[in-house]
């Protein structure tokens, strides 16, 4: 697929067929960033398919997917070159063995030969456009973020021993952000913003069918369902992503589930939540019955008492929670 010749409709049709369920509103935000040259700035909680976005980009393109994953303390040698020092090290004692000196020797070790390219370097040199992922940018200091959008604005690179690169094909770039901080306005200023929320049930209904095909429906739109109610009504740490979604189905297909039950809840809970507190928090609030129940009635919404529960306990009998229990 060519850059120059793409429209919003084909992009769109391009992120369905490869399994990336989008509204056209995102299309139409990524096709800009492409159109404009621009990189694009993916915002949103972590497992709502921020990532996935730029792995999506380099299979409509059919081109590399190079990924810089930020953590804190990444700096410009770990992210755009360093030299091989070993490589190095070896030839000066070849040198010394053979005799040979003086500048032009001192200069081969600095030549193209004893470069290792990271993330950065690797795409600007790549002979063909690529996609630049950097991942969780809102990971790094305030120091490499002001290097990181220079480099971006003119992609190029100056490295002393070897002078300016620059790139031979300006790359796709994605920048992905959890919102653990707030970037700064030269970076944001470069960029094309992008913000992912989690998805509303058919949504989820609709990735779940993509990503799991041989779940039922009914165990389908259960899941989505209750993750759904769990994201909205429980103040958990960590909310269940679209990947957790993802994991408890194929569990439950794996467990030969047709339908969420309190047992298969309490069963299979780790996929969805990733800590003891929130499990703990859930279990107590609503319990494992609620979490069904809210599974099969949908939409999502303030969990109600049912007909037939014992008094302080608002879910129906044998539902596996301690709520209401004596202390």
């Amino acid at each position: 697929m060519d850059i120059s010749s793409l429209t919003i409709e084909q992009l769109h049709r391009a992120f369905e067929e490869n399994d990336y369920i989008c509204e056209r509103e995102l299309a139409i935000t990524v096709y800009l960033a492409l159109k404009l040259g621009k990189p694009l700035l993916v915002e949103g909680a972590p497992g709502v398919g921020k990532t996935e976005i730029a792995k999506v980009l380099s299979r409509v393109f059919a081109t590399d997917l190079i990924r810089l994953q930020c953590y804190e303390g990444l700096d410009e040698n770990k992210s755009l070159y360093e030299w091989n020092y070993q490589r190095q090290l070896l030839k000066i004692q070849m040198l010394k063995e053979s005799g040979a000196c003086g500048e032009e020797a001192e200069n081969d070790l600095f030549g193209p030969g004893y470069l290792l390219e990271r993330p950065l370097l690797k795409a600007i040199r790549a002979p063909k456009q690529v996609v630049l992922l950097i991942d969780e940018v809102d990971k790094v200091d305030e120091e490499f973020e002001a290097f990181l959008f220079e480099v971006l604005s003119d992609f190029q690179v100056s490295i002393p021993e070897l002078g300016t690169l620059q790139a031979r094909q300006i790359p796709i770039v994605v920048l992905t952000s959890n919102g653990e901080r707030d970037l700064s306005d030269g970076l944001k200023r470069r960029c094309v913003y992008l913000y992912i929320d989690y998805p509303g049930v058919d949504k989820e209904v609709r990735i779940l069918r993509v990503k799991v095909p041989e779940a039922r429906e009914r165990l389908t739109r259960e899941v989505a369902r209750a993750v759904q109610y769990i994201r909205e009504n429980i103040e958990l740490r960590k909310k269940p992503a679209i990947s957790e979604a993802i994991d408890w189905t194929r569990a439950l297909v794996a467990l030969g589930a047709d339908s969420l039950t309190p047992e298969l809840v309490n069963h299979t809970l780790g996929l969805a939540l990733k800590n003891k507190e929130d499990i703990d928090l859930l279990l107590q609030s609503v319990g494992a019955g609620g979490i069904a129940e809210r599974a099969r009635l949908g939409p999502p919404g303030p969990f109600k008492a049912v007909p037939g529960a014992a008094p302080g306990h608002p879910h129906p009998p044998g539902c596996g929670c301690t709520a209401g229990a004596k202390k």
